[in-house]
């Protein structure tokens, strides 16, 4: 085997890479498709060659899927059960898969799992105070990122892997603690849309919220609407969910600096508490658009931060260099590749050697 196409489904979007042995020949995304399945048509007919398997990244698992899988009928089945765990999600990279199978008939079919990387929390993390009932059903805390933890962890030294914390900072955004390479806490929990705030989600609200909002006539659908699309950033600010415009223009718009602010705090918020589950930190990665990229988020974060040992070398944090802490903690700076983790899964799922 030697081509792999990693596809990644995002909300507007589909990013794909071909992997050829260990070498990445093509990277791009497909903008502005209806929908998945058109997106993948779009991209299949704009490549040159046949890959030899294609992986998948699936936001959801559930409970019981906790490794990469080949997609065969029954797998199939199992996993359009899973859509009401995230509904938002899930249809457009099944979609997205189905069109691949289509148009590539006998090409194995791989699905990763963002949840998978998760399977290693405790069940104290795991368990919502819910009736054992709805836990049974799936009512858990799951995580997700986890394609794009991995990806840090591949590269990440071996010294900085027994007490990290790795803050994956874009329009969707979450922390996770990691101990000896292993995930034990994170701030998303049943959806993706718990925890720090992020673009246009609300992260954590108090369930009385929502208590609240149905008593007043609201339904499921506007509720959902409000958490994933009509919060976070964008409500703070009243016009954006941008991170980029968001420091543009907070020198002037009180509203935007409300933004920027809050994000920090819960951030920060974030890293103590993942720091306390951890007993202390040795690592604090910053990854993702917002992670990679903001210098002056990256610094207000970790403002106050000094009673960990997490002190920011300023100069090093503007230029955004591998590692931009003076303290004791190691404070990094990394590229996340989901999709070179996906291709890395589809080799060692089918026995071939990872890319490096």
């Amino acid at each position: 085997m030697t081509e792999i196409l990693a596809l990644n489904v995002g909300s507007s979007s589909l990013k794909y890479a071909v992997f050829d042995d260990d070498t990445e020949r093509a990277r791009g995304s497909v903008e502005g498709a209806k929908d998945a399945a058109i997106a993948v048509a779009t991209l299949l007919d704009r490549l040159a060659s046949r890959p030899a398997a294609v992986g998948h990244r699936l936001v959801h698992g559930g409970p019981d899927h906790v490794a990469p899988a080949r997609i065969d009928p029954a797998l199939r089945a199992q996993l359009e059960r899973l859509v009401p765990l995230s509904p938002l999600h899930l249809p457009g990279e099944l979609a997205a898969l189905d069109a691949a199978g289509v148009r590539l008939p006998g090409v194995p079919q791989i699905v990763c799992f963002d949840t998978a990387f998760h399977r290693t929390l405790p069940a104290v993390a795991q368990r919502l105070a819910v009736p054992d009932a709805l836990h049974a059903a799936g009512v858990r805390r799951y995580g997700f990122h986890g394609l794009s933890y991995a990806s840090i962890l591949s590269a990440l030294p071996v010294e900085h892997r027994q007490r990290a914390v790795i803050a994956h900072l874009g329009s969707g955004a979450s922390m996770a603690a990691i101990r000896d390479g292993r995930s034990v806490e994170t701030t998303m929990g049943f959806s993706p849309a718990g925890g720090l705030v992020m673009s246009t989600r609300t992260g954590d609200l108090d369930p009385g919220v929502l208590v609240y909002l149905l008593d007043r006539g609201h339904d499921a659908r506007q509720l959902e609407q409000l958490i994933h699309r009509d919060g976070g950033l964008a409500a703070l600010s009243g016009t954006t969910g941008d991170m980029r415009r968001l420091l543009a223009e907070r020198a002037r718009d009180p509203r935007a600096q409300l933004a920027v602010d809050v994000f920090c705090y819960h951030a920060r918020q974030a890293i103590g508490a993942l720091t306390a589950v951890l007993g202390g930190i040795d690592a604090l990665v910053f990854t993702g658009g917002i992670g990679e990229r903001a210098s002056a988020v990256r610094a207000e974060i970790c403002d106050g931060l000094g009673y960990l040992g997490i002190t920011i070398d300023e100069a090093a944090n503007a230029a955004s260099t591998a590692v931009i802490s003076t303290g004791r903690c190691a404070v990094r700076v990394m590229r996340t590749d989901e999709e070179r983790e996906i291709a890395r899964a589809v080799r060692g799922l089918l026995g071939e050697p990872a890319p490096a």
